[in-house]
C-alpha cells in the first residue's frame, strides 16, 4: 500500500511554498489535485497515484533525491548562513527543500559533495565503522619526512594529542627549496629562493574529524594550501562538472551506492 502524505507536505517539500504560503495558494484556487481545485491542504494524497498541479504546472514528487555537486571554494557546506553563501544556494528552486550535504568540505576546500535528504544514506557514508574510503588531492608546502607514508599508514597523532584512523598516502610530486618541478603553476616562475618545499599528494582517509586532512599535514609539520576532495565510496566527482555545478546521480551511482 502506497504511503499518504499530506498535500501541504507535499508541496513543502517540493519547494513551493512555506505551509502558510500553500494554504494561501490553495484558497486562491492555484492547487489541482487530479484536475481539480483543491482548498483543503491538510487532505492526504497519493504521491504514486495522484496528479497534482501548481499554477496549473505539475508538480511530480521525488521521496528520495542524490545530487552531486561540485563544491566550489568560498561555499559552506550547510543548508542556511547569515553570512555566507551555502551549498544548498547554488542550487535551483525546482529542488527539494529538505535535502543536506553529506558531510562537510570546509569553506576553503573544493570537490565532491553528495547532497541528498537520504539519512540512512548518510549514516553509511559518514560513521567510521563502515570504512568509507574518502580520497583527496592536496597541494603542501613543507618538506615532507621521509617516513611520512609509513606514519599515515600506521595512524597520526595529531598536535593536540587526537589519534586518527590509518590512511593512504601517495605522493605525486615533490619538490624541495633548492630544486622545483613544475609540480604547480604557483613555483614555476619564481626564483629558487622563492620555492617553498612542497608536494602534490592523494590521501585516502575513512574518518571525517574538524579539518583533519589539514591536521594530520600539521602533524607531519607541513601546511596544506590547496584541498580537493575527488570521491566518496563509490561515487566520483564527475570531471565534467565545473565548480558550482552540480547534478542528478545516475542509477548506475545510485546502484553503486546500495539505492
Amino acid at each position: 500500500m502506497a504511503k499518504l502524505i499530506r498535500l501541504d507536505k507535499y508541496l513543502v517539500e517540493m519547494n513551493k511554498g512555506s505551509r502558510t504560503q500553500i494554504k494561501d495558494a490553495a484558497k486562491k484556487g492555484r492547487i489541482q489535485v487530479n484536475g481539480v481545485p483543491e482548498k483543503k491542504t491538510e487532505r492526504k494524497i497519493d504521491p504514486e497515484t495522484d496528479e497534482v498541479t501548481f499554477d496549473s504546472q505539475p508538480v511530480s514528487y521525488r521521496a528520495m533525491e542524490y545530487i552531486m555537486l561540485y563544491k566550489p571554494q568560498g561555499v559552506i557546506s550547510a543548508t542556511e548562513d547569515k553570512r555566507h553563501k551555502t551549498v544548498i544556494d547554488l542550487l535551483s528552486g525546482e529542488n527539494r527543500s529538505d535535502l543536506f550535504p553529506v558531510g562537510r568540505l570546509d569553506i576553503d576546500t573544493e570537490g565532491l559533495l553528495l547532497l541528498t535528504n537520504d539519512g540512512d544514506l548518510t549514516h553509511r557514508l559518514l560513521a567510521p565503522g563502515k570504512h568509507v574510503d574518502k580520497v583527496y588531492f592536496a597541494r603542501i608546502e613543507g618538506a615532507l619526512p621521509e617516513t611520512a607514508v609509513e606514519q599515515m599508514a600506521t595512524g597520526l597523532t595529531l598536535t593536540d594529542g587526537t589519534p586518527v584512523m590509518p590512511g593512504k598516502l601517495e605522493i605525486l610530486k615533490q619538490w624541495n627549496d633548492e630544486t622545483c618541478t613544475k609540480a604547480s603553476e604557483t613555483f614555476q616562475d619564481a626564483t629558487a629562493a622563492d620555492r617553498p618545499a612542497g608536494a602534490e599528494i592523494l590521501l585516502t582517509i575513512q574518518e571525517g574529524k574538524f579539518h583533519q586532512v589539514k591536521r594530520m599535514f600539521e602533524a607531519l609539520g607541513c601546511q596544506v594550501v590547496f584541498l580537493k576532495r575527488l570521491s566518496m565510496g563509490s561515487l566520483k566527482l564527475d570531471p565534467k562538472l565545473r565548480p558550482g555545478e552540480y547534478r542528478m546521480l545516475t542509477q548506475e551511482e545510485l546502484d553503486l551506492l546500495g539505492k
